[in-house]
């Protein structure tokens, strides 16, 4: 009689709507499309270990079913946040029943890059055995996150964010399939698509909050304006401890030393956007100043620390207007790696050289005894010489040769600076020590 009121869950749209058959996928085609990787790899009739790399809500948990699907197997799902060793070791329970009745498993687990090296190496003699197949879903590079000997027994394979035409053709499967009550303006499924970002999950979920909140309100015609005032819609994907935001952070820096302003504006504000912490930023912008623009103008150095300090006093939104304008400017100064370049050389040097002994001419004298040593002996005052500069001077250790570690580029104030290091060689050449 209880089976009689046994009310069955509604299962969320993203589950009714997901894929059963390879054909249904929407995306990865560079994976999936006719003699491609994932596609040939169904086509061989043989399952194999992987791991499947990509952003949230692009279909890999859904290739790891359909993979068990498509080999017969018994699939066996674990998230590495929850799961332990122990929870490892009744899935072999579970694996090895299965092998007793022929019957091959898929041990598929979300999250792998969760897992630390003892999990990951606890399902190692299972995947060499062959008990099971094992598939790794990960939003992080396995190349970091993945035990090496893991890798090497697995196929990576890299999933890609859902393009807009992707999102959209999601959009009309979801709305043939569960929204035909309702009328989208075209304007209103850009917006859905913009706040998905490529991920096919997210926009399912806006759909079904937006079938929610038009059944609450009476309303079956869907605009940017409801959508805007009923849904709850979360920044764009920003991972702040994964690749989106090394990579993100890489497209900023680059964009400064590219000298382009407006690319560099875009990954400041996406990053903020994001979440990423301004005074993160902050300090990267400053390295970027020393970097990539150095003596070439001295004011980037300036403006970029005069920007976080302005934001540690204004804080947020207000102190982000000051890390705009810094690079702004980093990206329209000129550009000179020089001084970084020469002060990675020197490091280099000092690093593998013997310890040289600083030129007694050159050493301090504080005592009688150290100057009855010779120390400070000859020693040619600058400022007291023509241009201020004692030409033909030594600096450096005996029998070091000048290791012409700087050398200014044409550029802003450093072509200046060449002029007069050119200069004072000419005078160097004049008084015959060069």
């Amino acid at each position: 009689m209880s089976d009689l009121f046994r009310v069955e869950p509604t299962p969320p749209l993203a589950e009714s709507l997901r894929p059963q058959t390879l054909d249904e996928v929407i995306g990865q085609s560079h994976l999936l499309g006719a003699g491609k990787p994932l596609r040939l790899a169904f086509e061989s009739g043989k399952a194999h270990s992987m791991i499947l790399w990509g952003p949230p809500g692009v279909g890999k948990t859904t290739l790891a079913r359909l993979t068990a699907h498509a080999f017969g197997c018994e699939f066996i799902a674990l998230s590495a946040v929850f799961a332990g060793v122990k929870d490892i070791r009744a899935a072999m329970e579970r694996a090895e029943q299965n092998l007793a009745h022929n019957r091959k498993t898929i041990l598929f687990v979300d999250e792998i890059h969760r897992f630390n090296k003892s999990q990951q190496d606890a399902l190692l003699p299972y995947v060499e055995s062959g008990l099971v197949t094992f598939i790794g879903a990960t939003t992080e590079n396995p190349s970091f996150e993945v035990n090496s000997a893991l890798l090497s027994r697995a196929q990576v394979y890299v999933l890609q964010s859902l393009t807009e035409s992707e999102l959209k053709r999601l959009v009309e499967r979801a709305r043939a399939k569960a929204l035909s009550h309702l009328e989208f303006d075209a304007a209103a499924i850009d917006t859905l698509v913009g706040y998905a970002d490529g991920d096919a999950r997210r926009l399912l979920n806006l759909l079904e909050q937006t079938q929610t909140a038009a059944g609450a309100a009476g309303q079956a015609r869907i605009t940017p304006a409801f959508i805007e005032n009923a849904l709850t819609l979360n920044a764009r994907r920003f991972d702040k401890g994964g690749d989106n935001f090394y990579d993100q952070i890489s497209a900023l820096h680059k964009s400064v030393r590219g000298s382009n302003p407006d690319a560099a504006l875009y990954w400041l504000c996406r990053m903020l956007d994001g979440g990423a912490d301004p005074r993160y930023l902050s300090r990267r912008i400053i390295r970027m100043a020393w970097e990539d623009i150095g003596l070439a103008d001295p004011r980037a150095m300036q403006i970029a620390n005069d920007a976080a300090a302005t934001f540690e006093r204004l804080g947020s939104p207000e102190g982000e207007l000051a890390l705009g304008q810094a690079v702004v400017y980093l990206a329209v100064a000129a550009k000179s790696n020089a001084g970084y370049m020469a002060y990675n050389q020197a490091r280099a040097f000092v690093k593998q050289d013997g310890s040289r002994e600083v030129p007694v001419h050159l050493r301090n004298a504080p005592t009688k005894l150290m100057k009855e040593l010779g120390y400070g002996h000859d020693y040619r005052y600058a400022h007291d010489e023509p241009h201020a500069y004692a030409a033909g001077e030594t600096y450096l250790p005996e029998g070091m040769a000048e290791p012409q570690w700087y050398r200014p580029v044409p550029r802003g104030l450093e072509s200046k600076i060449a002029e007069k290091l050119a200069f004072l060689r000419e005078l160097d050449r004049d008084a015959g020590t060069s």
